[in-house]
């Protein structure tokens, strides 16, 4: 066994695989670029090597410098993580050369599913599923029709150098097939150069499901079950789970052996993933095999209770996998929600800066559910903008799915994070989403549920009534304490008010709250009562209760009058005031928000990288503005409406805030 190993990553799958090593004995090395120098995995690693300036083309992705950090320190073996260098051949034969074991494949399985049109050739010679269409030259749009109907409708018609889904048309008949393929092909001549065209079948009603394998050097391979990863935005996954509520165990048979005969045709070795595309009926069809580790694989080791990890150290040190297909059993439900430094609010925009606050929830394992957080941030850590957006990979496990969903929401509201913008509001409304909860879910989940981009989540009446009496119970004992500690001793003498309003959602509700030594008992003028216990005290950001015996918790924040009070994707104002006060509240007029229509704001931390009007300029609407880097992703800003420009405040290469004034307009 290897007595070092380096990981040639960052992040949250450094620590992950640090932690591995370290329970089986094996010291590790860090790599780190300038912005990395306090990361978490630098310090949990045994040594730490720098290799570099910020951007990974100057660091995390130079194999040289990596190289280098292997000689340095004599590590026998490297492990790649994801992303970066998991998939790059050109690393694993320098590796070779150099006679350090790679933690991965070799490097022809890398190559031959590397590229798109030979996994699928090879695919098919393996007797995978792969989704019916026809890679040749297509004539005319009489010859599309023709191939449309071999293939059978629908189908889609694609660029073959297409990309950001042009060039793209769905076809459902013969007249839909002609005139899309012309569309295709003067769109793909228009955006790329290149008009070829190539027609396969639709998917109707598609999942994304995978399947995990994991094989040895001596000619063993199985695979561990499947993982949904169907919820999705931009075709970066937000929520996995491990086994899908959609296979039936047939199907799951005949997806496995299917990537093993995949694995196997490739001469693979190490835990590799082979995604599928499957339809309403169950019929799966190969995407692409991702030859690395997979960023959601905690999920399989959850319902498995394998280490994918110490499986890929020992295949790579030449050991026989200790499991066969017989001993793999599937056990419970997991889901991994995944937490991402984005503004859900706008548009999930990247977000950057740092972490005033980071908590998670306690991770912990027991007979009825386990709450895992693969993390690689800290409480006052940054979050920066050179790098993937992703914070932490929340897991919970469960005996049953409901179960499972339910401690994932539990976990989700525990989770404090201030000083970013961050995705758990969205995370917290999947998670209450009726399609989620029955399963019934496509990989066009998030774009037909959230249209518009996610506006924060309307309560129901009984939440909200939750919530109101949980909030007036809190306040009472927030009053209780500020009139024992405002050093007036005429103060000890006042008594709290049983009687209040509180609003919040745009609802008044009218309460009466009687005290005693165990919590409170809050009465509605509905006639509904609840009540609430527990042990929180003036200043905790974090409120776990008990309302009739549920527990509810809530992230807890002070207001003028109240709290803001965060549960399952919902932001509250709750005001708290007394009778007279909420009468007189009512006749305040309500402050109108500042007229930003002719100004062009930053809409994320980033930095100018052009601008492309000058003053004076009159622009349309839709002509591009500037653009801003952020995330390792340029995004450019383009005009709502005609306009001329008046004034400019920032130049190219300025660091910029959310909300500060690029330019104005007359």
């Amino acid at each position: 066994m290897f007595k070092k190993i380096l990981i040639a990553n960052r992040g949250e799958i450094a620590c992950r695989v640090i932690k591995t090593a370290r329970k089986m004995g094996i010291k590790t090395v860090a790599i780190y670029s300038d912005a990395d120098r306090q990361a978490m995995h630098v310090q949990m690693a045994d040594e730490a090597v720098h290799i570099g300036p910020p951007p990974a083309n100057q660091s995390y992705i130079v194999i040289d410098k990596v190289m280098e950090a292997i000689r340095e320190t004599g590590a026998e073996a490297v492990h790649p993580g994801y992303g970066f260098l998991s998939e790059n051949p050109k690393f694993a034969e320098a590796l070779a050369a150099e006679g350090v074991a790679f933690i991965g494949p070799p490097v022809g399985a890398i190559q031959a599913m590397g590229d798109k049109i030979t996994s699928k050739k090879i695919a098919q010679e393996a007797d995978v599923s792969t989704v019916p269409g026809y890679m040749g030259l297509i004539e005319d749009a009489e010859d599309a029709v023709k191939i449309s109907n071999e293939v059978g409708y629908p189908v889609m018609i694609k660029a073959s150098a297409g990309g950001g889904g042009k060039g793209m048309r769905i076809a459902w008949n013969d007249d839909e097939a002609r005139e899309g393929f012309q569309s295709s092909k003067n769109e793909a001549a228009s955006s790329f150069g290149d008009d070829r065209i190539f027609i396969e079948k639709f998917v109707t009603q598609p999942r994304h499901i995978e399947i995990q394998v994991l094989a040895d050097s001596h000619g063993n391979a199985i695979y561990l079950g499947e993982r949904e990863c169907s919820i999705q935005r931009r075709n970066q996954k937000v929520i996995e789970e491990a086994p899908s509520p959609f296979l039936d165990e047939a199907t799951r048979t005949a997806m496995g052996e299917q990537a093993v005969s995949l694995a196997e045709a490739v001469g693979y070795t190490s835990a590799g993933t082979v995604e599928f595309i499957v339809d309403g009926d169950k019929n799966f069809y190969f995407l692409e095999m991702n030859t690395r580790l997979q960023v959601e694989h905690p999920v399989t080791e959850l319902i498995t209770g394998v280490d994918l990890v110490e499986q890929m150290i020992r295949v790579a040190a030449g050991e026989e996998l200790s499991i066969s297909q017989d001993d793999v059993k599937l056990n419970g439900w997991a889901i991994e929600s995944r937490l991402y430094a984005e503004d859900p609010y706008r548009s999930f925009l990247p977000s950057i800066g740092r972490l005033t606050r980071y908590r998670p929830p306690e991770e912990a394992t027991t007979e009825s559910a386990i709450v895992r957080n693969d993390t690689g941030v800290y409480e006052g850590g940054e979050i920066s903008m050179f790098y993937d957006p992703m914070i932490a990979k929340l897991c919970t496990w469960a005996p049953s799915r409901g179960e499972a969903i339910e401690a994932m929401r539990n976990a989700l509201d525990g989770f404090e994070v201030e000083g970013i913008g961050h995705n758990l509001p969205f995370l917290s409304a999947v998670m209450d989403h009726p399609k989620f909860v029955s399963g019934e879910i496509t990989t066009a989940f998030i774009e037909e549920e959230y249209p518009d981009g996610f506006n924060g989540v309307t309560l129901d009446r009984d939440s909200l009534q939750r919530i109101a009496a949980s909030a007036a119970a809190m306040h009472r004992v927030a009053e209780i304490r500020r009139t024992r500690v405002s050093g007036r001793m005429d103060n000890h003498e006042r008594k709290v008010g049983a009687e209040w309003v509180v609003s919040l959602q745009d609802e008044d509700f009218h309460v009466t709250i009687e005290a005693d030594r165990d919590g409170s008992t809050v009465y509605f003028d509905d006639g509904r009562t609840h009540r609430v216990t527990s042990d929180w005290t003036p200043g905790q950001t974090l409120a776990v209760l008990m309302v009739d015996g549920t527990p509810l918790v809530l992230k807890a924040g002070k207001i003028t009058g109240g709290f803001r009070i965060r549960s399952r994707g919902a932001d509250l104002n709750v005001h708290i005031r007394t009778p007279r006060h909420a009468e007189l509240a009512a006749l305040m007029p309500e402050k109108e928000e500042a007229d930003t229509s002719k100004l062009l704001l930053c809409p994320m931390p980033g930095l100018i990288v052009k601008l492309d009007v000058d003053v004076g300029d009159e622009v349309q609407e839709g002509q591009a503005l500037c653009t801003v880097e952020a995330m390792k992703m340029e995004n450019i800003l383009r005009a709502e409406r005609q306009g001329i420009v008046s004034k400019i405040n920032a130049a190219a290469g300025d660091s910029l805030a959310v909300d500060d004034v690029i330019m104005e307009f007359e």
